[in-house]
């Protein structure tokens, strides 16, 4: 594959990002951009594609008024002869964003968009073209795939911190030249108000970037969308969005911390404490701000596969929306575990009928990392494993069907993608270690955060038998992303081999870990 490098900052200044550059903080705060035209739409926020596949995309904008969306695409960045679309109207009901779908495009190839907002009134009056691009993924094996993952942004009162120059993270991912970027969830902190300074060990200081909306806890629908808008305010993040599509996922905290479906909070910093109540507000801001396929259908749902041509489908999980109550989580019995059994019969559906060389499980909690809940004095669970190494119990049973399934069927190449935990880890599960021992071994990878306190290693639940091949964490809690302890991941697919090397880095691209795997192994 022929990999463009990443446009430096100030190339992506002067071209393709000039519109949402304008967003720098004086412009976030008010001030007019030089090159705006009265009275037009502006698209400051940016622009963003999402769940590419080999002829196919989503384009996301948001407007500053009421504008109706145009993308006009093109196989070169002089937009010679562009193909246009004709997107929604946006206007206060999602909040100004719109997403619109580009269908019927060449596989492996360059798509370069702009993204046009229309006054809705007079359609000849249009604001600043915001420019964009992503590789559309490659119907030939032989073109390989690279893709970057991590999750947890914004978490634990650790902000856009302009000292630092934001989310740097986003650079150094965007060096690789990523055909996507899988964010495993966590994608902010509705429930984590940000304050403008923060002291830090030897008298130092944080300096958060503040809004209105992330003062305080998120409640209102408002309050949601403003959370999702405050990432957006970074430089770095906002260049990520315009050359590397996304893939995206949801974990707790676009809701609040360790939430499931029914629950009444006890925290005292909300006055609404149905979390069903929140959860719906959180999943239309959600919706709004991230072009999801499956979103945008009736009913529409965060789980999904991605297919990324021969060699990789990606099976996008949800273990918010179906799980069951937190608990100490030793039933013997658990039908409906941390997917749901409609999820889980999906899942086990799909990854029968795949036939791409890798199936990677986008999993949004980690499997046999313990993940305790104690936020109302109770020793619950908040993921799988519970802590007993013995049989499977609670949601662990779910597991072991899927993992049991997986060995019975014959499924090659699964491997798990993971963060939540904030700290990066390398888990080989081998049925030689564990209690459970029906089915085959398998890889579990964990990185993150990318912009939020880190803290020290989980413990391991012996029920699968992982063995932890690689860590790296911190060993006090919450250390600030000033110090250090942010990641990602890489996975890179060789199209002739078929060999799937992943790479887990540091914050500025260091390598700290690299694991080779070769397919055609059921699990893996």
């Amino acid at each position: 594959m022929s990999h463009r490098p990443f446009p430096g900052r100030r190339s992506v200044l002067r071209g393709s990002l000039a519109a949402s550059a304008a967003l720098s903080l004086p412009t976030a705060l008010g001030a007019a951009p030089a090159f705006a035209r009265s009275g037009r739409p502006k698209a400051g926020w940016g622009v963003q594609a999402g769940d590419v596949t080999c002829d196919s995309g989503l384009v996301w904008v948001r407007s500053d008024r009421p504008a109706r969306m145009i993308v006009e695409t093109s196989a070169t960045e002089s937009f010679r002869n562009p193909r246009r679309w004709h997107g929604p109207l946006l206007g206060p009901g999602t909040d100004f964003t719109g997403t619109t779908p580009l269908r019927g495009l060449p596989s492996g190839e360059q798509i370069h968009y702009r993204v046009l907002l229309a006054d809705p009134d007079d359609p000849r009056r249009t604001g600043e073209p915001v420019t964009g691009s992503f590789r559309t993924a490659s119907a030939k094996r032989r073109d390989g795939v690279r893709f970057v993952w991590s999750g947890d942004l914004a978490g634990q009162g650790w902000g856009i911190n302009p000292d630092l120059g934001g989310y740097r993270i986003y650079e150094a991912m965007g060096a690789l030249d990523p055909d996507f970027f899988l964010c495993s969830g966590d994608n902010i902190y509705a429930d984590g108000p940000l304050t403008e300074t923060v002291a830090l060990p030897g008298g130092r200081t944080w300096r958060n970037i503040t809004t209105e909306e992330k003062a305080k806890v998120a409640e209102t629908l408002a309050e949601f969308r403003g959370n999702f808008r405050y990432n957006l305010l970074d430089e770095n993040l906002r260049a990520f969005n315009a050359r590397v599509p996304s893939i995206i996922q949801w974990d707790d905290h676009e809701v609040t911390n360790n939430w499931y479906p029914g629950e009444i909070l006890g925290d005292t910093r909300y006055t609404e404490k149905n979390v069903d109540v929140l959860a719906s507000r959180a999943r239309q801001a959600f919706s709004e701000y991230f072009p999801i396929s499956t979103l945008r259908r009736p009913g529409g749902r965060v789980h999904r596969v991605q297919h990324h041509g021969p060699l990789l489908d990606v099976f996008v999980l949800d273990m918010r929306t179906y799980r069951n109550a937190n608990s100490t989580d030793d039933q013997p019995t658990d039908p409906q575990g941390i997917l749901g059994r409609e999820q889980l019969e999906w899942l086990k559906r799909e990854l029968s009928r795949s036939r791409a060389v890798w199936k990677v499980i986008a999993s949004d909690m980690p499997i046999g990392l313990v993940v305790p809940d104690t936020g109302d004095g109770k020793p619950n669970i908040e993921a799988v494993a519970q802590g007993d190494p013995g049989r499977p119990l609670g949601r662990e049973l779910q597991i072991a069907e899927l993992l049991r399934f997986i060995k019975h069927r014959r499924i090659t190449g699964t491997v798990w993608l993971t963060a939540d935990v904030h700290y990066t880890s390398a888990q080989h599960y081998l049925p030689s270690k564990a209690a459970f021992t029906d089915f085959e071994p398998f890889w579990e990878f964990v990185s993150g955060p990318l912009n939020a306190g880190a803290f020290p290693a989980n413990t391991l639940d012996g029920t699968f038998g992982p063995d932890r091949v690689f860590i790296k964490a911190p060993t006090t809690a919450n250390v600030s992303p000033a110090d250090g302890y942010q990641f990602f991941g890489e996975v890179d697919i060789d199209g002739g081999s078929g060999e799937l090397t992943v790479r887990l880095r540091e914050q500025d691209g260091t390598v700290l870990f690299t694991q080779v795997l070769q397919p055609g192994r059921v699990g893996q």
